[in-house]
């Protein structure tokens, strides 16, 4: 088989970005993903971003690729069943909404594991399943916020900006993803499930590397530098005669070769820059010196020349930069997907990339509902009269 998990099957119940992210990355690697919508209106992600005549967004195109799309109103009786007899079919279930809203329902880890024993449930928020911040609402910004990683993003002199995407919820999914493979391992070894709790705020603490052990044992609390790191240099993006160029050679032995380049050799040894703590002393002067000389080259010839001088350099790329780079195509980084309205359309690929079950895109998101009375046959069992009684009750 091409795909690493192929024949998992897991019941999306989450909405937005987080629990969609993390249906998209299990899909991506051969996962079959249920997900389930509202009747009538669908995942808000549809709705979201550049919206084509048809309706839905072109974002939903990537996040809801791979899945099957069935409408089922989980606020009713029949519909909290319908899932529940789902997750007695499923191996995973991801679901996002505030902690206590699927035990309201009766769609909570006990009911689930009760059906299913060897069930994995996914569950993601704002502050986690337990403690005293459970049931607040939780998005992505405040989760960036309370995880450290706002107070990081920006200028020192000006209140916290955020990064272009949501990068909070995105982690989130991530980690959710990682716990149900790991879930899945442990399983092969007890054939038991287990709860996979991924929180947003945790998921953006994890990726702040030592901004807690520095205060607590030093005492030192990081502050923003926008474009830079505290201590890294030179490493930072510098002007060119015609544009910019983002170069990073803060290690030894390749600033040597970065100031060789330059023809300033002499700087490798120079008391200010001649290792890491002596050049983060003087990242003002390196950066004003780097200035200087990629100034008086275009954007080209310092690539050319830092690239054969094995010095990493690079462009800030837009997404026009991205689909004309040879290295892109050649690595498949990027993929064409098939669609009514645009013949085709490019997105991201899947990744991480494996050697031997690699995955794959099948398909972008699909239109609400297209694949409700095929997975209610197939999965549950229902018959033709069953279904249209569900739809006609508002179930479906």
């Amino acid at each position: 088989m091409s795909e690493a998990i192929a024949g998992v099957r897991v019941i999306e119940l989450g909405q937005v970005i987080a629990g969609p992210f993390c249906g998209q990355l299990l899909g991506d690697l051969g996962a079959e993903v249920v997900k389930v919508e509202p009747p009538g209106v669908g995942d808000v992600l549809r709705q979201w971003g550049h919206r084509t005549d048809d309706g839905d967004s072109l974002w939903w195109r990537v996040t809801g690729r791979n899945k099957r799309s069935v409408t089922i109103n989980l606020r009713t009786a029949a519909g909290q069943d319908l899932v529940r007899r789902l997750a007695g079919k499923a191996d995973i279930l991801v679901e996002n909404f505030r902690p206590g809203t699927m035990e309201r329902w009766g769609l909570g880890w006990d009911d689930l594991s009760a059906v299913n024993p060897g069930l994995i449930m996914v569950r993601i928020s704002g502050f986690g399943q337990d403690g005293p911040y459970a049931r607040r609402a939780g998005y992505a910004a405040i989760g960036e916020a309370m995880g450290g990683l706002r107070a990081l993003t920006g200028y020192p002199d000006r209140p916290p900006t955020r990064v272009g995407v949501s990068i909070g919820d995105s982690l989130t999914g991530m980690f959710g993803a990682l716990g149900a493979l790991a879930a899945l391992a442990a399983r092969h070894r007890t054939g038991r499930g287990q709860v996979v709790d991924a929180s947003i705020y945790e998921s953006v603490l994890a990726v702040t590397e030592a901004l807690v052990i520095d205060w607590h044992a030093e005492g030192l609390s990081r502050e923003r530098t926008g474009p830079t790191l505290p201590g890294i240099a030179p490493s930072n993006v510098y002007p060119s005669a015609d544009g910019q160029v983002l170069i990073a050679a803060n290690q030894d032995s390749v600033f040597a070769r970065l100031v060789g380049v330059m023809g300033h050799p002499e700087l490798a040894t120079d008391p200010r820059f001649a290792d890491h703590q002596a050049r983060a002393s003087h990242v003002a002067e390196i950066d004003a010196i780097v200035s200087a000389w990629t100034l008086t080259h275009t954007s080209a010839q310092v690539l050319d020349r830092l690239h054969e001088a094995g010095v990493p350099a690079g462009l800030v790329y837009e997404p026009k930069d991205m689909v004309a780079d040879p290295h892109f195509a050649a690595r498949g980084s990027l993929v064409r997907v098939p669609d009514e309205r645009y013949g085709e359309i490019v997105m991201q690929a899947v990744f991480p990339r494996l050697s031997g079950t690699p995955g794959g895109v099948r398909h972008a998101g699909p239109p609400l509902g297209a694949d409700t009375e095929e997975v209610l046959r197939d999965l549950l069992g229902l018959e033709p009269a069953d279904i249209e009684r569900l739809r006609h009750d508002g179930v479906i």
